[in-house]
């Protein structure tokens, strides 16, 4: 399977009036010379890149941007103010940054702060700390390829408290730009062949689009399976074992990508169902892939996040010493929400030391991480203490963001329950909610005639009539003949009032246009 599968070009940028149906459908039409032009330039790019589609949902997130535009030129909509929720970004939902983190970075970067009888002490003591970890005492020195080595002890320590005392190795710690890159970065190093013997990666759907586009990229054949919604969006091994089984006709299964909590169904997998998922992997030899950026973010009552490093040390031998294991964790999620400033690490786990000689050959290849972003990191796994001066303060705002995403998922599963047409299962952790659309058939069938798909013409309308702007469910995967939504929720409780409000009203009459 291919990423067409999952993003494609759209005629439009999800225009729905005439005229502009018109005037988009002749912008694609393009001269038999102009095609030519475009044919020849296309060879010169790398073939890989040219297979790379871009996401439906990214001509939706332009359209976004130029109503935007369109809003502050004074262009009359029938909303003054555009709202995006379609990504997980925290801080551009008005969530604010927390204190401690930007008052660290800001005396890195201009030390002379470090007079400043207003900052805490043990902000000046983290900062100092962190400056005499860099060349020349600057944060804008370049640090080793891996990572700075105190950011990567922090790291380790923080695996281990986490894990009830399961040690972790700052030898087995990258940090790199993100998770994102960290995933690329394994990625790179399991992915290879051609044929039956091409590595096949196993994911769930739905997924974020940007991973199928990365396993496209890589030259990585895509084995999709489905996470079960009717139990609550769960991870079904039988579901695992006929994906992988499936495609070893077409491919050879080398890995398996998991996210917990989800991206975008926000389920949180049980313990019984991570020893399950270990156990199908050492059966049928697949590094599993980790992904528990979410991890700080589970607000469901009665359920705890727990790590498959965690899990897989506990099942001890043969597991804890065979079970190949990459896990992920950023700065960009969770209560830190810091995505501009890119950090995140990965810990190998059992992978061979010629594996990882080849890692940290490949890495020494290109530069390190932002610094600042190494900060934040440390912080996050390192934050302040009890008894710490700036402790009380850190503590007050970290505990404000949950309580926000808390009383966020409680009020949109409360709103979107009593909206006809939406069901919607638990949210039991992570930032998003993922709502399933019952729409009428002539919408389907509307959405047909326009060559799109049936949620992402509910998509357009709404961003376009209503002015917010989500992720269709198209975009993640689904089951055919279902449709869905994705909002992020780590928003400010006045920015998703507004978004229901507008949805709500936008919905009933998406409903009765086309009953």
């Amino acid at each position: 399977m291919s990423t067409v599968a999952y993003c494609s070009f759209i005629w439009g940028s999800g225009y729905i009036t005439a005229r502009a149906r018109t005037r988009t459908h002749r912008s694609l039409q393009k001269t038999e010379e102009q095609k030519r032009r475009i044919m020849s330039v296309l060879r010169k790019i790398n073939p890989t890149l040219q297979r790379i589609c871009i996401c439906e949902q990214e001509n939706l997130g332009r359209r976004a941007m130029q109503i935007a535009r369109e809003l502050k030129q004074g262009v009359k909509k029938p909303y003054k103010e555009l709202v995006d929720v379609s990504i997980g970004d925290a801080h551009s939902g008005g969530i604010k940054p927390i204190t401690f983190v930007r008052q660290v970075i800001a005396a890195c970067i201009y030390p002379e702060l470090l007079h400043d009888s207003t900052l805490p002490a043990d902000v000046k003591e983290r900062a100092w700390r962190l400056m005499r970890e860099c060349d020349g005492g600057s944060v804008g020195s370049y640090t080793e390829e891996c990572g700075i080595p105190y950011v990567k002890s922090s790291v380790s320590e923080f695996i281990t408290r986490r894990d009830g005392g399961v040690p972790a190795s700052p030898e087995n710690v990258f940090i790199l730009s993100g998770s994102q890159t960290a995933l690329m970065f394994v990625l790179s190093l399991l992915v290879h062949g051609e044929g039956s013997a091409q590595t096949g990666v196993a994911f769930p759907v739905p997924t974020y689009s940007s991973f199928a586009m990365a396993l496209d990229e890589l030259g990585a054949e895509m084995v999709p399976y489905y996470l079960c919604e009717e139990e609550g969006w769960a991870l079904r091994v039988e579901e695992l074992r006929r994906a992988v089984r499936a495609s070893g006709l077409h491919c050879t299964p080398r890995a398996l990508y998991v996210i917990n909590p989800s991206n975008p169904t926000g389920n949180v997998q049980s313990r019984k169902i991570i020893e399950e998922v270990i156990r199908f992997a050492a059966e049928e030899k697949l590094v599993i892939m980790a992904d528990e950026v979410y991890q700080d973010t589970v607000h469901e009552e009665g359920i705890d996040f727990v790590s498959y490093k965690r899990v897989l040390f506990e099942l001890g031998p043969p597991y804890s010493e065979s079970v190949q294991l990459a896990s992920f964790h950023s700065v960009s999620k969770g209560f830190m929400g810091e995505c501009g400033l890119r950090s995140g690490y990965v810990e190998l786990v059992n992978l061979d030391p010629a594996v990882m000689e080849q890692a940290c050959k490949w890495l020494s290849a290109g530069s390190c991480s932002a610094v600042t972003g190494q900060i934040a990191l440390n912080i996050m796994v390192d934050p302040p203490r009890p008894g710490d001066p700036s402790y009380t303060m850190y503590s007050q705002e970290v505990k404000f963001k949950k309580d926000t995403l808390t009383c966020n998922v409680r009020r949109v599963q409360e709103v979107l329950e009593d909206i006809p047409g939406f069901t919607c299962q638990a949210v039991g952790g992570g930032f998003y909610a993922f709502p399933r659309l019952h729409l009428p058939q002539r919408a389907v069938q509307r959405a047909k005639e326009l060559g799109v798909e049936a949620d992402l013409l509910y998509c357009t309308r709404l961003l376009e009539e209503e002015g917010v702007c989500l992720e269709a469910g198209s975009s993640l995967g689904q089951k055919e003949g279902t449709h869905h939504i994705r909002l992020c929720l780590m928003t400010s409780t006045k920015t998703l009032g507004m978004v229901l409000k507008r949805l709500k009203r936008f919905h009933l009459r998406f409903l009765k246009e086309f009953s």
